[in-house]
């Protein structure tokens, strides 16, 4: 068996189907048809094996390294649109937030869904916060709030703005801050107080009108390897990226070459690049130094709504 890429860089779109893609070439070398629905979310596994894909309203794990067309695992215990997926850092679990109201939890060793939190609302995005026993989740009526996976309940509430959708939700790399992007183009950013065992405590620190008029579909911190940067990037329905600067959320730079919404970006794990997804069927390698596009990822035939990247190491076992 060939070597598997050391860079792992998948699209999913309207279009049924996810590509992975060699990230420096371009080149499309697996494309997997999912007829059943559209993707809404891809994330890569810690060790870079599987490749979960947020359905409707299913989540399928595919094998990275196999030419198998065919699921290895399929997740069926949501009733709507899965619009948000991610895993623990070791891998040993999966969450996932759908329009269908919850937050779930899935053991990868077990089959079923292991946990449910009810969020009342349709779900359009969960992280997990960096000290792994918690999650943070946003929905379509404005709600954000902390699941306390400890204490196994809701531990904190909030609605920045009041019927406004919570569209994106990230936080930094050693949980210093939390921030959340709405569908009016606003960026609420946190201060998540340290020193005490949980994160409910978020200190009101920023209000950033990003993309004043259109949505922002996605907001990302950079990563611990992109120290001592760092930046907040985010993508929006008005064709853009925009980059800023964390200290001070001044603007650094736009990314600008996209003809459609933005609806996803990641970034490398070193912070230098930024992949993004968009409605205008490309995907694209964008250099945070000179804020131009490197590589643009052609092949799928409508919206490219999501990305997933891989660059790092493997998690030391």
């Amino acid at each position: 068996m060939s070597q598997p890429p050391s860079v792992i860089l998948a699209t999913a779109s309207y279009d049924h189907t996810i590509r992975f893609w060699e990230a420096k070439s371009g080149r499309c070398y697996r494309t997997i048809q999912y007829p059943e629905s559209q993707v809404n979310r891809l994330e890569i596994t810690p060790d870079k094996r599987f490749l979960a894909a947020a359905g409707n309203p299913h989540i399928r794990l595919f094998d990275v390294n196999s030419n198998s067309p065919q699921p290895v695992m399929s997740y069926d215990s949501h009733t709507n649109n899965v619009m948000a997926v991610g895993f623990q850092c070791d891998g040993n679990w999966m969450y996932s937030g759908s329009e269908d109201g919850t937050v779930k939890i899935w053991d990868l060793r077990a089959p079923g869904c292991q946990r449910e939190y009810e969020s009342r609302a349709a779900v359009n995005t969960v992280v997990l916060h960096p000290n792994q026993t918690e999650l943070i989740s946003g929905d379509q009526n404005g709600n954000i709030r902390v699941w306390d996976l400890t204490a196994n309940s809701c531990s904190c509430e909030l609605v920045p703005e009041v019927d406004t959708a919570v569209r994106s939700l990230t936080v930094m790399w050693d949980g210093s801050l939390v921030v959340a992007a709405n569908n009016r183009g606003t960026c609420y950013v946190w201060r998540l107080l340290r020193g005490t065992q949980t994160m409910t405590n978020f200190e009101p620190l920023h209000k950033l009108q990003a993309h004043e008029g259109h949505y922002i579909l996605k907001c990302l911190l950079s990563p611990e390897f992109c120290e001592p940067n760092r930046y907040l990037a985010t993508a929006s329905s008005d064709h853009t990226v925009k980059i800023w600067n964390v200290d001070g959320f001044t603007l650094e730079k736009t990314l600008v070459g996209h003809q459609r919404w933005v609806w996803d970006c990641v970034f490398s794990v070193d912070g230098a690049y930024l992949i993004t997804a968009s409605s205008d069927t490309t995907a694209r390698l964008w250099s945070m130094s000179s804020g131009e596009d490197i590589r643009v990822y052609q092949g799928h035939h409508k919206a490219t709504v999501c990305c997933a990247l891989h660059d790092g190491a493997e998690p030391s076992s």
